[in-house]
C-alpha cells in the first residue's frame, strides 16, 4: 500500500500542475486578447467628413458617451505661424467656430497660458464657457510641436446663465510636412455638460472643430503673422 501511495503521489502532482499551467496560460491569452482588442477599439477611427483639404474623424470612449473628435489638415504655413496663432487667443474668435469671447486670466510663462472663454450654443441650450490652460513644446530632435489644452473649471467663477464645461482634453500636434508645408491634428473629447442628449452632441461635435481648421488656413496667412518670431519654436 505504501508504494502505491508513494508512486501515485507524483502523478497526481504532475497533473496538478499541468491544469495550472494549463489555466496560467489560457488566461495569460486572455489578458493579450482584451489588450489587442482595446487597442483596436481606441484607433478604431471613423471618418465623419472630407472637404477643403480637411479630414475629421470620430472614436468611442470607453466610459463616455461623448465620442472624440480628430481632426487634420496639411497648411501651406510654418510651425512658427501655427504656434503664434494657438498662443494668441485674444484671437481666438477670428477662427474658432462658435467662440463669442475670449480673455487671458494668467500667463505663467510664454509657452503656458490661463485662459477663459464663452461658446455660442443655438437655441434653445444655453452658452457654454470654459477656463483653459495650455501649455506647447516642441521636440528639438523631430520639430514636433505638442500644445496640451488642459480643462480648469474651478479656476474663475461661474457665470450666471452659462453652463461650465466641467470636463475637456485637446491635444494638438503641429508637424513638419516637407516643401513649406505644415501638418496640423487637434484630438478633442468633451462634455457639454447641461441636458444636451450625447446623441444630439456627437451628431454635430465635428462640424466644429471642421469649420475651425478650415479657418486656420486664413488666420496664419493674416499680416499679424507675417514676422512673427517665437524664441522657444525652432523651424
Amino acid at each position: 500500500m505504501t508504494k502505491v501511495a508513494t508512486i501515485a503521489a507524483p502523478g497526481c502532482y504532475l497533473f496538478i500542475m499541468q491544469i495550472v499551467t494549463s489555466i496560467q496560460r489560457f488566461v495569460l491569452l486572455l489578458v493579450l486578447l482584451a489588450a489587442v482588442q482595446f487597442a483596436q477599439a481606441q484607433d478604431a477611427w471613423k471618418l465623419k467628413k472630407d472637404e477643403d483639404g480637411v479630414q475629421v474623424y470620430m472614436q468611442t470612449k470607453e466610459g463616455s458617451p461623448f465620442k472624440i473628435v480628430k481632426t487634420v489638415t496639411v497648411l501651406n504655413t510654418t510651425l512658427t505661424k501655427v504656434a503664434a496663432v494657438l498662443l494668441d487667443v485674444m484671437k481666438t474668435p477670428e477662427w474658432v467656430y462658435g467662440t463669442k469671447t475670449c480673455s487671458i486670466l494668467k500667463q505663467e510663462s510664454p509657452q503656458v497660458v490661463y485662459y477663459y472663454a464663452e461658446i455660442e450654443m443655438p437655441w434653445p441650450a444655453s452658452n457654454r464657457d470654459f477656463a483653459i490652460r495650455i501649455s506647447m513644446s516642441q521636440n528639438p530632435q523631430t520639430k514636433v510641436i505638442t500644445v496640451l489644452a488642459e480643462n480648469q473649471p474651478t479656476f474663475t467663477p461661474e457665470k450666471k446663465g452659462l453652463v461650465r464645461i466641467q470636463h475637456s482634453a485637446g491635444k494638438w500636434t503641429i508637424s513638419p510636412a516637407g516643401a513649406g508645408k505644415v501638418r496640423v491634428e487637434y484630438v478633442l473629447q468633451v462634455d457639454p455638460g447641461g441636458s444636451l442628449p450625447a446623441g444630439i452632441v456627437n451628431m454635430f461635435s465635428y462640424e466644429g472643430p471642421f469649420e475651425s481648421f478650415r479657418s486656420l488656413q486664413r488666420q496664419v496667412d493674416k499680416p499679424a503673422y507675417a514676422n512673427v518670431k517665437i524664441p522657444f519654436i525652432v523651424e
